[in-house]
C-alpha cells in the first residue's frame, strides 16, 4: 500500500525553534499558529493557500524544469536545442543518450502534481466554512478544481492512466491504493471538471487578479486534453494494459469532439492573435514580452525579469548561451512565401526564394524571432543593436565543437529586444505562456483535418501565417498549396506547430502523441559550421548528436521506481 510519500503533505504545519531560555534549559518554542484550522479561519491565509497551488502551474514547461538552476527544460531533451550541459548526470544527456530508467527519471511530474492535487483537496474540504463571501468561495472553488485538472493532465501526458483520488484528503498514516484508473476514466474526469468549473470562473480579470484562471482557460484545457485523447498514441492501443494506456479501440469521432472543444474557445470571442502589422511577424515576438495581452489564455505569471536573456543570449550579450538550436529546427522554418526551403528555391523568376549561399534571408519572419543566427542582431551592453557572429573564430560567440555554439546558433525565442542579462538594461514584462490562442487555432486545424474538414484547417493556418508575416501571395493562401489531401495537410500542420510553438513544451509531446517519435528521435541532429572566407561564408552541416529512442516503451515515461515500490497495486508502464 502506498503511504504518505506518494502525496506530499501540504505546506501548512507547525514549526518549532530550539532556543536557549533563562536558566540554560533548551526548550521548543512555538513560533507560529499555522495549522489547517487557523489557516482557513482567516480570509487572507485562505487566499494565500490557493496562491501556493498556483506556484507550480508552469513547472512542466519552465526553462529550468530539471534540477535546481540546471537551466534544462523539456525543449532540451528532444529535437529542438542542444544544451551546453554535457555531464553524464545532466537530464538532457540522460534522455538523449538512452540512459533513462525508472530509477533515474525525474520525479517532478509525479510528486509535484500529486502534492498540488492534495492541496486542492485540503482547500475544497475547508472552503465552505471559510469567512469569505459566497461569490468568492464559488470562484475559488472553480480556480482550485481547474488547477487540480491541470495537474492531472500533466500526469496523464507523462504516464497515461493514473490513480484518481477524487476529493479525498489522505493523512500521513492512511493506506492508499495505487491502482491506476484507465486512460478513458482520467480523460472523462478532467473533461467533466473543465466543464463544471467553466460555469464558476469569470471570463476575465483586472487589476491584481489578472493572471488567475478563467472560463477560457478551462475550455482551452479541455480542448488540449481532447486533442491528445484523439491522437494515435492513445486513440486505439493494442497494448493498452486493460485500458490504462489508452482507448482499446480507435474512434474517429474523438477528432470531431476535439474540434468542437477548440471551437468553443474561439466562440468566446475573448482572444485574438497579438498582431503589430508595422513590422512583419512582430506581434509573434512582442506577445511574449507583453504581460497583458489578448493571446495568452493561461500563463505562468512572473514579475519583471531577465530570465531567458540570462540563459539564452550569447556571451557577447552577457548571457550564458546554454541552449543551442539544431539545424533541423532552423530548416523547419520555410521562406517568407510560406513554402518549404526545399521547394521554394531562389531563381531569376523567384528572387525571394531560399538561397543556400545566404540562408537566413527571405525566411519566415518567425525564424529570426526564434533563432539567433550568424549576423542576426541583438541589443548589446552599450544598449545599441548590433550583429552577432557565430562563424568559426568569431570573437565570444563563434562556432566551436566544445565551446561557444556547437550548432552555429543561439536561442532567441521569447527574448526581449530591449533587454539583456546585464543589469544595465531594464527587465521585461515576461510571463511564460502555458496556453496561447495560436495553439487553439492549431488544435482546431488539426482536429478538423483529421475529422475530414480540410477547409477549416486551411482557414486556421492562414490566420497563423498572416500574423507571422508570411506573404499572402496572389491566391491569398499564404503559401499553402491548393487542394491538399488529409495526409498532406497533416504534414503541414505538424510543421506549423513545430515553428509556431517552438520551445513552448509542445514539440516533445506532439511527436509522441502522433506516434512519429521513433522515426524522428533516432536520427542525427545537426548544427551549421560557418566559415568566413573574405567577405563571404561557407556552410557545412555537422552532426552534433544522434539521440536514442526505443519504441514503444519510450512513448510514455516510467513511473519513478520509488513510487512503484510503495504499492503492490501501482503498475509500471510496459518495458520499464
Amino acid at each position: 500500500m502506498m503511504k504518505k510519500a506518494i502525496f506530499i503533505i501540504s505546506c501548512l504545519s507547525l514549526t518549532a525553534l530550539v532556543a536557549c531560555k533563562k536558566g540554560g534549559v533548551l526548550d521548543q518554542v512555538k513560533t507560529t499558529d499555522l495549522n489547517e484550522e487557523t489557516t482557513f479561519a482567516d480570509s487572507a491565509r485562505t487566499l494565500q493557500f490557493l496562491t501556493r497551488i498556483y506556484t507550480d502551474i508552469g513547472f512542466s514547461a519552465e526553462p529550468k524544469r530539471f534540477g535546481d538552476g540546471s537551466s534544462v527544460g523539456i525543449y532540451s531533451i528532444g529535437d529542438e536545442v542542444e544544451s551546453t550541459l554535457q555531464s553524464a548526470s545532466a537530464y538532457n544527456i540522460i534522455f538523449q543518450s538512452g540512459a533513462v530508467s525508472a530509477l533515474n527519471i525525474p520525479d517532478d511530474a509525479w510528486v509535484k502534481t500529486y502534492a498540488n492535487i492534495r492541496r486542492v483537496n485540503v482547500l475544497l474540504k475547508h472552503l465552505p466554512t471559510t469567512p469569505l463571501s459566497a461569490k468568492l468561495r464559488s470562484r475559488m472553488e472553480g480556480e482550485a478544481r481547474f488547477l487540480r485538472a491541470w495537474y492531472y493532465f500533466i500526469l496523464i501526458k507523462h504516464y497515461a492512466g493514473v490513480p484518481l483520488i477524487g476529493d479525498v484528503v489522505y493523512g500521513p498514516t492512511d493506506e492508499i491504493s495505487g491502482k491506476r484508473n484507465t486512460y478513458a476514466e482520467c480523460v472523462t474526469y478532467i473533461e467533466n471538471e473543465c466543464n463544471a468549473v467553466a460555469t464558476l470562473l469569470p471570463p476575465s480579470y483586472s487589476g491584481l487578479d489578472y493572471g488567475r484562471v478563467t472560463r477560457g482557460a478551462a475550455l482551452a484545457l479541455k480542448a488540449r486534453l481532447l486533442l491528445y485523447a484523439a491522437s494515435p498514441l492513445f486513440n486505439g492501443r493494442a497494448d493498452n494494459m486493460d485500458g490504462v494506456l489508452g482507448y482499446p479501440s480507435f474512434d474517429a469521432t474523438r477528432w470531431t469532439k476535439a474540434a468542437r472543444a477548440a471551437k468553443d474557445v474561439i466562440d468566446l470571442n475573448l482572444y485574438a492573435l497579438f498582431d503589430l502589422p508595422t513590422q512583419p511577424g512582430y506581434g509573434f515576438q512582442k506577445v511574449f514580452v507583453t504581460r497583458k495581452n489578448n493571446e495568452y489564455i493561461l500563463a505562468s505569471m512572473a514579475g519583471n525579469n531577465r530570465t531567458l536573456e540570462s540563459m539564452w543570449d550569447p556571451p557577447s550579450r552577457t548571457g550564458s548561451g546554454n541552449s543551442l538550436p539544431y539545424q533541423e529546427l532552423v530548416d523547419a522554418f520555410g521562406t517568407v512565401n510560406g513554402k518549404p526551403i526545399s521547394e521554394d528555391v531562389k531563381s531569376g523568376s523567384n528572387p525571394t526564394g531560399y538561397d543556400a549561399a545566404n540562408p537566413y534571408v527571405n525566411r519566415d519572419p518567425r525564424l529570426a524571432y526564434t533563432v539567433l543566427f550568424n549576423e542576426g542582431t541583438r541589443l548589446n551592453v552599450s544598449r545599441t543593436v548590433s550583429q552577432v557572429f557565430t562563424y568559426v573564430g568569431a570573437p565570444q560567440d563563434g562556432y566551436a565543437p566544445n565551446a561557444g555554439t556547437r550548432t552555429g546558433y543561439y536561442l532567441r525565442k521569447m527574448c526581449d529586444d530591449n533587454t539583456i542579462a546585464s543589469t544595465t538594461s531594464s527587465a521585461t514584462e515576461r510571463c511564460f505562456p502555458l496556453i496561447r490562442y495560436a495553439e487553439i487555432l492549431l488544435n482546431y486545424a488539426e482536429a478538423s483535418n483529421e475529422a475530414g474538414d480540410i477547409a477549416t484547417a486551411y482557414e486556421q493556418l492562414k490566420a497563423i501565417r498572416k500574423r507571422a508575416g508570411i506573404v499572402a501571395g496572389n491566391d491569398g493562401n499564404y503559401g499553402l498549396a491548393d487542394g491538399m489531401t488529409k495526409d498532406q495537410m497533416r504534414t503541414v500542420i505538424q510543421n506549423e506547430r513545430r515553428v509556431e510553438l517552438a520551445i513552448e513544451e509542445h514539440r516533445y509531446w506532439d511527436v509522441r502523441r502522433w506516434k512519429i517519435a521513433e522515426n524522428i528521435a533516432n536520427k542525427p541532429l545537426h548544427g551549421m559550421k560557418i566559415t568566413k572566407v573574405g567577405n563571404t561564408y561557407t556552410y557545412e552541416l555537422v552532426t552534433v548528436r544522434t539521440p536514442v529512442f526505443t519504441a514503444p516503451k519510450w512513448y510514455l515515461w516510467p513511473i519513478p521506481q520509488g513510487e512503484v515500490n510503495k504499492s503492490l497495486d501501482l503498475q509500471q508502464n510496459p518495458g520499464w
